[in-house]
């Protein structure tokens, strides 16, 4: 799915990203530069700076009033890839060579510190009456994201998580994030604490949406997802779908859970048992209603906001992307 907003904002941020690291070029710092620009190369969709400058487009000021928010999200967000590749032994990032991999696991670690860093530098770029408040937020959210992904890893070990605790590890993971970058882009455009606060609860509502479709097409999308379909059943990742089947499958579905934990022989087989399951205990109908609930009351943040015209048709779109999506 395509917009011109997209296309506008992307290739804006795109710009802004490339002037901002001209400052640390890859041949300085020893090589300590070389895998932040590699990273940042790959692309993405840059959906957390596209968000921070239409945050601040809706609330009537020039995009580029949010250069500084838009880089310090997109920045920490590449950050968090960097280490959470190393954390998941993953091999490739968007097609190519992990960082951890193309180098090793040392420079992954300190270039992704540098990029922590040089997301901060980008957000002191702010005027100095916005600065306070939206180091705060920044800060803040860092922080859940962390929590977030703890919460993720700490899981792989227990056999008793449950859906709210799911649903509370990717508000922290992934959400906080999406919801920040809208609100750092108002707040970068001098919006009230009253329209901060809504412009985040719209992207909480958009990132948990994001995130219950993301285990939908792990699990039923098809080859155009650009990653091994029942990727998440092969490794027995505690998503949605498994702990709902869990939860509220009964004694038969979470039978066959138990039976293919940990099977590896035959993995057309297991994927296919599992979805079964997990069809037959309603997991995959719960999940879709789950997501199209969220989008609703984003949009109803957005209603709130008393968005209108282009502004309300592209945040629109957006909330039909992250549902109609197949990547």
């Amino acid at each position: 799915m395509i917009h011109s907003n997209l296309t506008r904002l992307r290739q804006q941020a795109d710009a802004a990203i490339e002037a901002f690291l001209e400052q640390w070029p890859r041949a300085a710092g020893d090589g300590l530069y070389e895998p932040v620009h590699y990273l940042m190369e790959l692309g993405g969709k840059r959906l957390r700076a596209v968000l921070a400058l239409s945050a601040a487009e809706a609330e009537g000021k020039a995009c580029e009033v949010a250069f500084p928010v838009a880089l310090g999200v997109e920045l920490f967000h590449n950050f968090t890839l960097m280490h959470d590749d190393i954390m998941d032994a993953a091999p490739l990032r968007r097609g190519q060579e992990t960082v951890h991999i193309k180098w090793d696991e040392n420079a992954a670690i300190l270039s992704g510190d540098a990029m922590y860093t040089l997301a901060h530098l980008a957000m002191v770029q702010l005027p100095a009456e916005q600065l306070p408040k939206a180091l705060k937020l920044f800060n803040q959210t860092a922080l859940e994201v962390c929590l977030g992904q703890q919460s993720d890893m700490a899981f792989e070990t227990r056999n008793d998580v449950t859906v709210a605790e799911y649903m509370e590890m990717i508000r922290l993971k992934t959400s906080v994030l999406v919801a920040a970058s809208l609100a750092l882009g108002a707040i970068a455009a001098d919006a009230s604490e009253e329209r901060v606060k809504l412009w985040y609860a719209l992207g909480e509502e958009l990132g948990l949406a994001f995130q219950m479709q993301d285990d939908l097409l792990d699990a039923f999308g098809d080859e155009q997802v650009g990653k091994q379909l029942g990727g998440d059943i092969l490794a027995d990742k505690k998503t949605f779908l498994r702990l709902y089947t869990q939860e509220y499958g009964g004694d038969g579905a979470r039978a066959t859970l138990a039976n293919w934990d940990g099977q590896r022989s035959n993995p057309a087989a297991k994927i296919e048992a599992i979805r079964e399951a997990m069809s037959a205990a309603g997991a995959v109908d719960a999940a879709k209603e789950l997501m199209h609930a969220h989008v609703a009351k984003a949009m109803a943040s957005a209603e709130a906001l008393g968005l209108e015209g282009s502004h309300l048709e592209w945040f629109q779109f957006l909330g039909g992307m992250v549902t109609q999506r197949t990547s």
